[in-house]
C-alpha cells in the first residue's frame, strides 16, 4: 500500500493524509469545482478532478473515484465519513476493481446500515435493546396497535435513517397516524426507503457511543465510550471522553456488548457501536456507523492511538498490536464541532467568506481544519470548519482549556457554534455531569449569547474609558519617580 487516495474533502481528507504521510504513504486528493484551491487539494501529493461543484456529481460519484485511483496508481481508498464511507454498493465496486477500501466489508456495512437488520444481528449476542419491534411496519393500523402494546411515548424511527430524519416523537395514541404518515414520507424523502419501525422513547437519554476496532485476524477490541449527548437536531455538537456518568463496571459491560456488536458481522477495522443510556443507567444498543467517526480524536488523546494509522494496518492485514488489557484510559478530551451556524437561528447555516481566521494554539489544544482566512464556506457541503479539541489530565482541566481555546479562536465574516461552545463548558448542567440528549432544549435560548455579547462589550468600554482617562492625565507610562503606572502593571500581571 504505496499510494492512497482519499475520497473526501476538507479536515478529514487532511486528517488522514497527514498520518498517511507520516507512514511513508503517498497521498491522492480528489476535488469538485469549488474546491480547486482546498486545502487538502494543496496538501496531497497528487490531485484528480471529478465533476462540479453538487456532491451527486463528484464527491457522490463511485465510478469516478475508481477512475481516479487508475489514473494516479492509488492501490486503496480510505473514505474517510460522510459521502461513501458507509455506501455498501461503492463498497462492492471498490472490492470489484482490485482496490482496497480502508474499511469494513460490504457485508458488514450492509447489515449495519439498516437499523432492523443490525438489532437482528446484536440479538444473536443478547445485546439489551429498546423494548419495541423488530421488523419494519408500513401498515398504519397494524403500527397504531403495536405503539399501544410497547407503550407511550414512543419513537417512529426510519429503518435506513440517521441523523435524526424519518424519526417522530408521539406521545398519544391519538398522534400516531399523523406522526407515523409524516415519518414514512421523510424517510422515503431523504433515504428512498419509507420503512419504519417503532421503540419505546427513553425521555433522558445520554448518547453513549463505544470506539471498536478489528482486524482481519479475528481480533476485536474497544477503546472505550464517548459522550455525545449534547446536540441539535439530532445531530452531535460536543462530544467528550471517558464519560462522566458511567461506572467502571458499566463502562465494560458495554464495551463488551460493543465488541460483540462488531463481532456479530465479522467487523474489520474502524467503528462505532451506539447507545442510549437512560436514568437508571441501562444501557440500549441503538445503531453502529460503519466508519470513522467526527469525533474520534478525543478517543485517540485518552488511549494515545492514531486510529487512521490502525485502520492502514488493518487495511493492509496486519494484526493489532495490543489486547484489550494493554489499553487504558488517561486524562479527558473534549471536542467542539465549530460550524459556519448561527445558532441565535436555530442552528441554521450561516455561508460566507472567513474574513478572520485565526485558530487557538498552546498545551493540549488541537485544531483539525480544512480551512484558511480568505476562503468561502461552500454551500455544497456540511458548514462544519473544523474540530477544536482540547486535552487535560482531568475533565476540569479539559473545560478549562475549551474555555481558553473557544475565546482564543478568531472568526469573523459568518456566525459560528464556538459561543455556544463556550455557554455549555460554563453551564452548570454539563459541569455537573448532569446533561442528556436535551440539553439545547433545556437550557439554551438565543438570548444567553446576547447576554455574553453584552458583557463583553460592557468589559470592552471600562478598558478603553481607563486607557482615555490615563492618556489625559499622564503623558507617558512612567511615574515622575520611574516606576511603571499602576494600569501598565495591572496589564502585564
Amino acid at each position: 500500500m504505496q499510494k492512497i487516495l482519499v475520497a473526501n474533502r476538507g479536515e478529514i481528507a487532511i486528517r488522514v493524509m497527514r498520518s498517511a504521510r507520516e507512514m511513508g504513504i503517498k497521498t491522492v486528493a480528489v476535488y469538485s469545482a469549488t474546491d480547486r484551491t482546498a486545502l487538502h487539494v494543496r496538501y496531497a501529493d497528487e490531485a484528480v478532478f471529478i465533476g462540479e461543484a453538487p456532491a451527486n456529481q463528484s464527491y457522490l460519484v463511485g465510478e469516478k473515484i475508481i477512475e481516479a485511483c487508475k489514473q494516479t496508481g492509488a492501490t486503496a481508498i480510505h473514505p474517510g465519513y460522510g459521502f461513501l464511507s458507509e455506501n455498501p454498493v461503492f463498497a462492492a465496486m471498490v472490492r470489484e476493481a482490485g482496490l482496497t477500501l480502508i474499511g469494513p466489508s460490504p457485508e458488514a456495512m450492509e447489515i449495519m446500515g439498516n437499523k432492523l437488520s443490525a438489532k437482528a444481528a446484536a440479538m444473536k449476542y443478547n445485546i439489551p435493546m429498546v423494548p419495541g419491534t423488530e421488523e419494519a411496519i408500513t401498515d398504519v393500523s397494524e403500527a397504531k396497535l403495536r405503539a399501544i402494546e410497547v407503550g407511550f411515548p414512543i419513537l417512529i424511527k426510519a429503518a435506513a435513517g440517521g441523523g435524526g430524519k424519518g424519526m417522530r416523537i408521539v406521545e398519544q395514541a391519538d398522534d400516531f397516524e399523523e406522526q407515523m404518515q409524516l415519518a414514512v414520507s421523510e424517510a422515503t424523502s431523504a433515504f428512498g426507503d419509507g420503512s419504519v419501525f417503532i421503540e419505546r422513547y427513553v425521555s433522558s437519554p445520554r448518547h453513549i457511543e463505544i470506539q471498536v476496532l478489528g482486524d482481519t485476524h479475528g481480533n476485536i477490541v474497544h477503546l472505550f465510550e464517548r459522550d455525545c449527548s449534547v446536540q441539535r437536531r439530532h445531530q452531535k455538537v460536543v462530544e467528550e471522553a471517558p464519560s462522566f456518568i458511567l461506572t467502571e463496571a458499566i463502562r465494560a459491560e458495554m464495551g463488551r456488548c460493543a465488541v460483540d456488536v462488531a463481532r456479530s458481522v465479522n467487523y474489520t477495522g474502524a467503528g462505532t457501536v451506539e447507545f442510549i443510556l437512560d436514568d437508571d443507567l441501562n444501557f440500549y444498543f441503538l445503531e453502529m456507523n460503519t466508519r470513522l467517526q467526527v469525533e474520534h480524536p478525543v478517543s485517540e488523546l485518552i488511549t494515545g492511538l492514531d486510529l487512521v494509522k490502525e485502520q492502514i494496518k488493518i487495511a493492509r492485514g496486519e494484526a493489532l498490536c495490543f489486547k484489550q488489557e494493554d489499553l487504558k484510559i488517561i486524562g479527558h478530551a473534549m471536542e467542539l464541532r465549530v460550524y459556519a451556524e448561527d445558532p441565535a437561528n436555530n442552528f441554521l447555516p450561516d455561508i460566507g467568506t472567513l474574513q478572520t481566521y485565526r485558530t487557538p494554539k498552546g498545551p493540549g489544544v488541537r485544531v483539525d481544519d480544512g480551512f484558511e482566512q480568505g476562503m468561502e464556506i461552500p454551500i455544497y457541503y456540511d458548514p462544519m470548519i473544523a474540530k477544536l479539541i482540547t486535552y487535560g489530565a482531568n475533565r476540569e482541566e479539559a473545560i478549562e482549556r475549551m474555555i481558553r481555546a473557544i475565546d482564543e479562536y478568531e472568526i469573523t465574516g459568518i456566525k459560528t457554534t464556538l459561543g455556544f461552545g463556550k455557554f455549555v463548558m460554563q453551564h452548570e448542567a454539563f459541569t455537573s455531569g448532569q446533561f442528556d440528549t436535551h440539553f439545547v432544549k433545556k437550557y439554551f435560548t438565543p438570548e444567553v449569547l446576547d447576554v455574553h455579547k453584552d458583557d463583553e462589550a460592557f468589559i470592552a468600554s471600562l478598558v478603553m474609558e481607563k486607557l482615555l482617562s490615563n492618556k489625559s492625565s499622564a503623558p507617558n507610562t512612567v511615574a515622575n519617580n520611574g516606576e511603571q503606572s499602576d494600569w501598565v502593571k495591572n496589564r502585564r500581571g
